[in-house]
């Protein structure tokens, strides 16, 4: 039998998540706040969390679930959700975003969790951690809520760069392969490419093109290729990878997220309606709440950056603490899985021109 991929929380205690505080639209007191849901459920985590010392200090000092859990390290600049990446770049090296990608380039975490500027969170992460060898451009995957026996589909990429040719579609697909095999137990995944159709002759050159290499690497990179999908596929039992490219995909995920949450509130405005509706939102409270937690973006709060020489969880700049903990899940999940060394050992396995197949893997790669 096949050892299971996923993590258990006893193979690798005490592992550190690094933490940019500052960079939310709620402010630190919302990531704290997620730190402690998260310190509160798992013993075996710890946090670098990045910002200004003396309100870190306060806010940290309040949480008992984090006492002696966290290393505050001074950063007194804050990127703000409208600063061009390109200025962060140049005068960004006192901020808490820059400070906690660094402890993930200097190895004292595995894994950074930021819920700040998406734009300048990615250069400077390609910046200071570097890309994989081989890798062209780094994708941004998000978990998609499914129909799936695993709850979730994996989808990338969701907006770290609008373009993408065949070959770097090809580099989704096997990326996206090992996020599902290491973060969600899938041994085989089936990854599909997102198309106006599933007719073979339609869609664009690139995506005709990287229907066939996707297809020719179908064995080496150790997953099933289920060909073209459409948007109504994102959610179903059909696939377990989606690949696009980031304009296509970063559309998909904020429409979701809208549709989610028009559903939600369309529900309320129904259930208060009327008396007779009152009770009868009474009555089906509990399945409520379930649908609720089913469609709640925040429970599946985390974008993942692929492609890089160390982990980063983009959180959603609006998370709660909610979100926040969900983030921080996520990151501790894939911190525990080696993740970043099984995903360099799956692209190093495309070495040399993506378009003349993939090579075999060595040495675990999963």
């Amino acid at each position: 039998m096949t050892e299971d991929p996923r993590p258990a929380s006893v193979s690798a205690p005490r592992t550190v998540i690094s933490v940019d505080a500052m960079g939310g639209d709620r402010g630190p007191s919302a990531v704290v706040a997620g730190l402690a849901k998260s310190a509160q459920k798992n013993p075996d985590i710890r946090f670098i969390l990045h910002g200004q010392k003396t309100v870190l200090e306060r806010l940290v000092g309040r949480r008992r679930a984090l006492e002696g859990r966290v290393e505050i390290r001074d950063a007194a600049e804050v990127v703000t959700m409208d600063a061009k990446p390109s200025h962060v770049m140049r005068h960004g090296q006192g901020s808490s975003m820059w400070s906690a990608i660094d402890s993930v380039r200097n190895g004292e975490a595995p894994v950074c969790v930021s819920c700040g500027n998406t734009g300048a969170l990615m250069l400077l992460s390609v910046v200071r951690l570097r890309k994989l060898p081989g890798v062209h451009r780094p994708a941004i995957a998000c978990l998609w809520p499914s129909r799936n026996p695993q709850g979730f589909n994996v989808m990338l990429d969701v907006g770290a760069d609008v373009r993408a040719d065949e070959h770097d579609l090809l580099q989704y697909a096997l990326m996206g392969t090992s996020y599902a095999r290491n973060g969600m137990g899938l041994e085989r995944p089936r990854v599909g490419l997102l198309n106006v159709g599933t007719e073979e002759h339609k869609g664009r050159a690139e995506l005709k093109a990287a229907h066939d290499l996707i297809e020719s690497n179908t064995e080496a990179g150790k997953f099933e290729f289920v060909g073209f999908v459409e948007g109504g596929d994102i959610p179903s039992a059909h696939v377990d990878v989606i690949v696009t490219d980031g304009f296509t995909g970063n559309v998909a995920l904020k429409t979701g997220e809208g549709t989610a949450k028009l559903i939600g509130d369309i529900l309320r405005e129904a259930f208060k309606a009327t008396p007779l509706s009152r009770i009868a939102a009474l009555l089906a409270y509990t399945s409520l709440r379930r649908l609720k937690k089913r469609i709640d973006p925040r429970r599946v709060n985390g974008g993942v950056f692929l492609g890089l020489n160390g982990t980063v969880v983009k959180s959603h700049g609006s998370s709660d603490a909610t979100g926040v903990a969900a983030a921080v899940k996520l990151a501790f999940e894939l911190a525990q899985s080696g993740f970043t060394e099984r995903l360099a050992a799956r692209v190093a396995s495309a070495s040399g021109p993506v378009h003349d197949g993939v090579r075999d893997m060595a040495g675990g790669e999963r």
